[in-house]
């Protein structure tokens, strides 16, 4: 018979803090317009227009999609003139969807 304690020492817990913005992260994932706004960035920078009119989507909708996005540092901004153009904000978004992905189609 193992020992509680035993047990319990057999794996490390992150800190609850990086428990907690794990568990955040993971939430800005559960909403299909974001995903779909995130795909289509895989391939280019996309400003608020055409990622609306790509996915039959206000810009409303998009923009305030995209402010959530920025702010869980899943995408970036770079102004040009008037409009600002949106990208991933680095490989692990695309990572991330490409692995969630797989798992569900296993």
């Amino acid at each position: 018979m193992v020992d509680k304690n035993e047990s319990a020492e057999a794996f490390a817990l992150p800190e609850e803090e990086t428990l907690y913005d794990l568990a955040e992260l993971f939430k800005i994932f559960g909403d299909s317009t974001r995903i779909k706004i995130l795909y289509a960035l895989f391939e280019k920078e996309l400003c608020v227009n055409d990622i609306a009119e790509a996915l039959n989507l206000s810009q409303t909708a998009v923009s305030h999609q995209l402010r959530i996005l920025r702010q869980n540092k899943l995408v970036s901004g770079r102004k040009e003139g008037k409009n600002v153009r949106y990208s991933l904000a680095d490989d692990h978004v695309r990572t991330i969807i490409d692995m969630g992905l797989e798992h569900i189609e296993e």
